[in-house]
């Protein structure tokens, strides 16, 4: 029994050296070396409170361009999308047949011309003949009356081919104003009338938003609210104000309609595009923190920041609420404060608790 005891006594003794010397080791197993990331302190940045619609680019002057008489159209003499000035020839409808009339009624204006003329020599000769007593009160009352028959009949022969030279100049289509020539849908040959569109000049200048705001935002609108006009990837075009707010609704889709002025030509613009527009109702101070910086588990956003541990800074993963993208940054509506450092780097290494170095 002795000898079974001192066996047993020197296994048990071995385990309680090892044991000893394995917690020595553990104990002697340096730290993890904090990773070095870059940090942001978290500041407050105006941040505006908008709303996103779709607008209408429209030009201040418009006009479509509609025949005043009927007739083929000969000649087509300008392109979608040409510059032109005012008083330019755009079109030209075969004026042959208002030609002819124009033509008769000249031909019918220097007969009525030649009467006149006639008459008035006649009449100051009766007067003559009636003042040396060769002739009678009658004969010269009879010259004056033809006198001013004939006068008349040449002033309405002369109104008429005005007024056919003026109806010539119909067939002539022009440019009301300097500006760009939209669609024509028409060829040469066609026949068109007075309901036929031939095409629209857009002045290119005095360009507005057209806005249709829901009625329940009825209380916010007004006018000097600042308006982005946007890219469909949300880049910033040109910013304006309302300088307009209609006292109707529009029944058809409930809405308020704004007008903003765009001082961008139609190099830019075209009249009747559809353009991102950004109403903005308010401004405040707002935490923001880079778009680097957020990570997202099961559709929620989250941050690491930097906190203080017994030895040394950790990261402490926590969970935001974000706004609206402002540039490069994301605007946070809960959860972080101003002063806080929030980690922009190396958040793939992190999990909760990790040690870290800032590096400002």
């Amino acid at each position: 029994m002795g000898n079974l005891t001192k066996l047993a006594i020197i296994p048990l003794a071995f385990a309680v050296l090892m044991s000893s010397g394995c917690s020595d080791t553990q104990a002697k197993q340096p730290a993890a070396q904090p990773l070095p990331v870059k940090t942001e302190t978290i500041s407050l940045a105006p941040v505006p409170r908008l709303d996103e619609y779709v607008a209408t680019i429209k030009s201040r002057r418009s006009a479509s361009i509609q025949p005043q008489v009927d007739g083929s159209l000969t000649r087509i003499l300008v392109k979608s999308g040409d510059q032109v000035r005012t008083g330019q020839v755009l079109m030209t409808i075969d004026p042959l047949k208002q030609q002819a009339t124009v033509d008769q009624q000249r031909s019918t204006e220097a007969q009525k011309k030649a009467t006149y003329d006639y008459a008035r020599i006649e009449v100051e000769r009766q007067r003559k003949l009636y003042e040396g007593g060769v002739s009678s009160k009658q004969d010269y009352e009879l010259a004056v009356q033809a006198f001013e028959n004939s006068k008349a009949d040449w002033e309405a022969s002369t109104a008429g081919l005005v007024t056919q030279q003026r109806e010539l100049a119909y067939y002539n289509l022009t440019a009301p104003f300097n500006g760009v020539v939209g669609d024509i849908p028409v060829h040469i040959g066609d026949y068109v009338s007075q309901q036929t569109l031939l095409t629209t000049v857009d002045e290119n200048a005095e360009l507005e938003a057209y806005v249709y705001i829901p009625t329940e935002q009825a209380v916010n609108i007004r006018l000097g609210l600042p308006v982005q006009i946007v890219t469909s990837g949300g880049e910033l075009i040109e910013s304006t104000k309302i300088d307009f707010v209609s006292q109707q609704v529009d029944n058809g889709i409930q809405g308020i309609l704004v007008k903003a002025p765009i001082h961008a030509t139609l190099d830019k613009f075209r009249n009747a595009q559809l353009v991102k527009a950004r109403v903005v109702w308010s401004t405040a101070p707002t935490p923001t923190i880079p778009v680097l910086a957020v990570t997202r588990i099961g559709g929620q956003a989250f941050v690491y920041v930097v906190a203080q541990a017994e030895n040394g800074a950790v990261a402490k993963q926590r969970a935001v609420v974000l706004g609206d993208t402002i540039g490069n940054d994301y605007a946070v509506t809960d959860g972080l404060k101003p002063g806080e450092k929030v980690i922009t780097s190396g958040i793939q290494f992190l999990i909760d608790g990790t040690p870290v170095q800032p590096i400002s």
